[in-house]
């Protein structure tokens, strides 16, 4: 699903003319006509959350300062662009300071309106990982700095809040890569144990002879290469939470040890001549079927009932395509600060791609694969060339990368341009220079040609256009008006 945005005007033309610009450039829409419908709708916790605010800054009753001012203090942080009719500089310093990230003046250009909203978005969405990682580094991550736009994935949201609240032990389950450590710092952030260790052990990394002295610690000189007295995991998480990933890989030695630990809340190190009491909170994941393992023997059956106390499902993110949009922005927003990029988020058509493919590794691989497209980008949006390998699996987003020019020394070679009776698959992006009698075609139908193909090509962005075509902007403007481009565009902003 892409950004939802919110148009706040009493003015029902002025909301017709917004709403169908927002969703020319490819975003979803909602409107209210009153600023106290507007903080109801961007208050309404059982409604898909709003990314966008447009907001007319003159309103009856409650106007538009008034909204921002209700959203500041509710703690709500969609960013909002304002528009007003009037844009003087007290107004527009006074919006800023009341949290506003842009303003526009009416009646706003659909190019200044479509990169404002660009900005306003990469913004919110760097603002966002910012708050995420330093929520995750002081322990104190919300299931709202999670978020979802889809309902299956909102069920275990609001299933892992009631567990947040008790020191119930939380087995998590689901594919690689879909967010389980996520998760638990979330449940973390949600008990009385927010703020405090959160401690993260891959039990399949864990070298088979070590498990023990890393997990429950060991005494000087326990063993052979033991010169310092070591803690270990649990003892690290006393008094805070421990994340135990991958649980299904942990040997059955060390299961006997954890069911003690669990039901004891003692820990014997290696070497120790006595118990040790901790005091922590178990959260478990793993991306297998515990069950079957219990079954052939790999599991201890009394553990795995012992940890499936409140068995916790997340989604794979092929079932929650709607978030993959929010997501990728997020991740945009971040690589582009480390890259030095200024990427402002994505085409449509990429978006499209990106929604289209089914993310077999999930979180994660989208994470990856925002991260490459980052690198290989040169403009100010991700488009489908930028993930060429997820455009190759997915039907109807071919590159259509055009063949290599012939050798200059090969003694044959197809001609450079053919008419399009002459192939059986004419390629979209390759221009006939013959017309259907087989003579050159006129240079102002080339000229017509070009010129539409860059306008669906860039998406309507003019700038980009005018850049890409060597031609100044009033020059592109002109032309297109003499082949009627500009009455098209303008009859589907009214449609």
């Amino acid at each position: 699903m892409a950004a939802l945005i919110l148009v706040v005007d009493d003015d029902p033309v002025q909301r017709r003319l917004l709403e169908a610009m927002i969703r020319r450039f490819g975003y979803q829409s909602e409107t209210a006509d009153s600023g106290e419908a507007a903080v109801a709708r961007l208050e309404a916790a059982d409604r898909p959350s709003i990314n966008l605010v447009i907001l007319d800054l003159v309103m009856p009753d409650l106007d538009g300062m008034g909204v921002l001012t209700r959203m500041r203090q509710r703690g709500l942080q969609t960013p909002a662009i304002v528009q007003t009719a009037h844009g003087s500089i007290e107004a527009v310093i006074s919006a800023m300071r009341a949290g506003a990230l842009d303003f526009v003046v009416k009646p706003v250009g659909a190019e200044r309106l479509q990169v404002s909203i660009k900005n306003a978005l990469r913004v919110d969405a760097l603002e966002d990982e910012l708050r995420l990682a330093t929520r995750r580094g002081a322990g104190e991550l919300t299931f709202r700095d999670i978020g979802t736009k889809v309902e299956n994935m909102a069920r275990t949201l609001r299933l892992a809040e009631r567990a947040a609240k008790s020191s119930i032990p939380v087995l998590i389950e689901g594919e690689s890569g879909v967010g389980k450590e996520l998760l638990a710092r979330a449940i973390q952030g949600g008990s009385d144990r927010r703020g405090k260790a959160f401690v993260t052990v891959n039990c399949g990394a864990l070298p088979e002879n070590l498990v023990e002295s890393i997990l429950f610690g060991h005494e000087k000189g326990a063993f052979t290469g033991a010169t310092e007295k070591h803690a270990g995991k649990f003892s690290e998480a006393n008094g805070g939470t421990l994340f135990l990933d991958e649980i299904g890989e942990l040997p059955l030695d060390a299961q006997v040890k954890l069911l003690r630990a669990l039901q004891e809340g003692e820990i014997d190190p290696v070497g120790a001549k006595r118990s040790l009491k901790v005091d922590f909170r178990l959260v478990s994941a793993t991306n297998q079927n515990l069950i079957e393992l219990v079954k052939r023997g790999k599991f201890r059956e009394d553990l795995f009932y012992r940890l499936n106390v409140f068995p916790i499902t997340i989604p794979p993110l092929r079932a929650r395509v709607a978030d993959i949009p929010d997501l990728a922005r997020r991740f945009i927003a971040r690589f582009s600060a480390e890259e030095g990029k200024r990427v402002r988020g994505l085409s449509t058509e990429a978006a499209a791609l990106l929604s289209s493919y089914d993310w077999p590794g999930n979180v994660r691989q989208l994470e990856n694969a925002v991260f490459r497209a980052i690198v290989l980008a040169d403009g100010d949006e991700l488009t489908v060339a930028e993930f060429p390998q997820i455009a190759a699996q997915v039907q109807g987003f071919d590159l259509r990368i055009p063949p290599a020019p012939a050798s200059a020394y090969a003694t044959t070679a197809a001609p450079a341009f053919a008419s399009p009776s002459s192939a059986e698959k004419p390629d979209p992006n390759v221009m006939s220079l013959l017309d259907e009698s087989g003579d050159v075609r006129k240079l102002e139908e080339l000229e017509a040609d070009a010129i539409r193909f860059a306008l669906n090509h860039y998406h309507g962005q003019m700038s980009q256009m005018a850049r890409k075509l060597g031609i100044g902007r009033s020059t592109l403007y002109r032309k297109m008006k003499e082949i009627g481009v500009e009455a098209e565009m303008l009859g589907d902003a009214a449609a």
